[in-house]
C-alpha cells in the first residue's frame, strides 16, 4: 500500500501548507510508502517530489489548454503508483485537477484537505457529489474552517487541527541569546516584536508597521523583526523608510530555520486579516512566547480568553495592543496561552485524527 501527496506547488511560498502535509504523513504508522506530486513549482533538495512543472492556464483548462485536459488527466492516470490507496490533496485547486482522474480509479479513497477559507463554484459543489463520503473525506485545519465548508458543501467535514509533537519541536529550539545572535539583534533588554509570515496584504503587516511606528515614539528601543518574503516586500520597505523605522525593523526574508527562533522575541504578532489556522501561534506559544493576534473566530478557537486580541487592520487598537504587551511581562501572558493550547493532547488528538484519515479502510 502507498499514499500519494499532490501539492499545488513547492517553494517558501507554501511553506505553511506543505508544513502541514509532512506533518499529516508522518502521523501514518501503518508503514505504507509516501509518494509526493507537485504540480507546480519546485522540491526542496533531497525531497524527493514527482514535479510536473505545469502552468495555471494547464491546470484550470484556461483557452486552448481546456482541450487538452483529457491528456493531462490521462497522464496523471498512468502516472499512479500502482498500489496507491489513499491520495491526499491540497485544497480545491488541486482536488479539481485531480478528482476527475480519482473517479475512474474506484479502489482508491480521497482525502482534500482545506488549509484555508476558500470561494467554491457550484461546479465544486457537484465535483464532490460524484464522490460517496466513503470515497472521499473533505477535512480542514480548525473548526471555525470546517463549519464554513460544511454550510457550503452540505456534507460532513472532519476537523484536523495541525498541531506539531512538543517534545520535539522544543528540543529543536535555540536559546533566547542563540537566536538573537543569529538574527544579528543586540543582546541587551530592548522589547523585540517578532512576526513570521508570508509579506503579502493579507498578513497584516502593513497595519502592524503603523501600530509599531506610533509605540516607537515612547520606546525607541524597541525593535520589530518580519520574517517570510512575498509580493508586497516593496511596498512594505518602503513604508518602513516612510515612518523613519530603519534600523528599528528588520525583514531577513525567509529563513528555513524560523521555527527555531521564536526566543529571539518578547512577543509575537500575528495581524493577519484571515487565517485557515495560523501554526506561528501554536510554534510561538510552544516555544515560551505569548502572541498577539487579530479578533478572528479561529485564533478565539485556539487561545479562548488567553488570547491578546485587536481587530484586523485596526492602527489604533493595534498601537494599544502593543503598548500594553510593552508594558506587561510576557511570562504570565504565555502560562494563560499555553494552557488553552494544550499542546500534548492537541498532538495526540491530531496523529489520531491523521491516522484515521489516511487509512485505507
Amino acid at each position: 500500500m502507498s499514499i500519494l501527496n499532490v501539492m499545488w506547488a513547492g517553494g517558501t511560498a507554501f511553506a505553511s501548507v506543505q508544513k502541514v502535509h509532512q506533518q499529516v504523513l508522518g502521523s501514518v504508522d501503518c508503514g505504507a510508502a509516501v509518494h509526493t506530486w507537485l504540480l507546480q513549482g519546485g522540491a526542496q533538495a533531497g525531497d524527493g517530489a514527482l514535479e510536473w512543472n505545469l502552468s495555471s492556464a494547464q491546470l484550470k483548462g484556461r483557452h486552448l489548454w481546456a482541450l487538452l485536459l483529457p491528456r493531462m488527466r490521462a497522464r496523471f492516470r498512468r502516472a499512479l503508483p500502482q498500489d496507491v490507496k489513499v491520495v491526499l490533496l491540497d485544497g480545491v485547486g488541486v482536488a479539481r485537477v485531480l478528482l476527475p482522474v480519482l473517479k475512474t480509479v474506484p479502489e482508491v479513497r480521497a482525502v482534500v484537505l482545506f488549509h484555508g477559507m476558500t470561494r467554491l463554484r457550484r461546479t465544486d459543489r457537484k465535483l464532490f457529489e460524484q464522490f460517496s463520503e466513503a470515497r472521499l473525506t473533505v477535512a480542514a485545519v480548525s473548526q471555525t474552517l470546517a463549519d464554513s465548508l460544511q454550510r457550503d458543501l452540505h456534507r460532513p467535514v472532519a476537523v484536523l487541527r495541525s498541531a506539531f509533537d512538543p517534545s520535539a519541536f522544543c528540543a529543536a529550539m535555540l536559546s533566547r541569546e542563540q537566536a538573537r545572535a543569529q538574527l544579528g539583534l543586540a543582546a541587551d533588554n530592548a522589547p523585540v516584536l517578532g512576526a513570521v509570515g508570508r509579506l503579502v496584504g493579507s498578513k497584516g503587516f502593513a497595519c502592524l508597521l503603523d501600530a509599531f511606528a506610533a509605540v516607537t515614539s515612547r520606546r525607541p528601543g524597541a525593535r520589530l523583526v518580519i520574517i517570510g518574503e512575498g509580493t508586497a516586500r516593496a511596498e512594505l520597505e518602503a513604508q518602513i523608510e516612510h515612518l523613519g523605522l530603519r534600523g528599528k525593523v528588520f525583514m531577513p526574508g525567509h529563513l528555513a530555520d524560523a521555527a527555531t527562533l521564536y526566543r529571539a522575541f518578547d512577543w509575537v504578532a500575528i495581524p493577519s486579516s484571515e487565517e485557515g489556522l495560523g501554526l506561528i501561534v501554536q510554534e510561538a506559544v510552544m516555544a515560551g512566547v505569548p502572541v498577539l493576534t487579530s479578533e478572528l473566530a479561529v485564533f478565539r478557537e485556539q487561545l479562548a480568553d488567553a488570547g491578546w486580541y485587536a481587530p484586523a487592520d485596526a492602527v489604533d487598537a493595534w498601537t494599544q495592543l502593543l503598548e500594553r504587551a510593552f508594558s506587561t511581562s510576557p511570562h504570565v501572558a504565555v502560562a494563560a496561552q499555553l494552557a488553552a493550547l494544550a499542546p500534548e493532547q492537541a498532538w495526540q488528538d491530531f496523529t489520531a485524527t491523521a491516522r484515521r484519515l489516511l487509512s485505507p479502510r
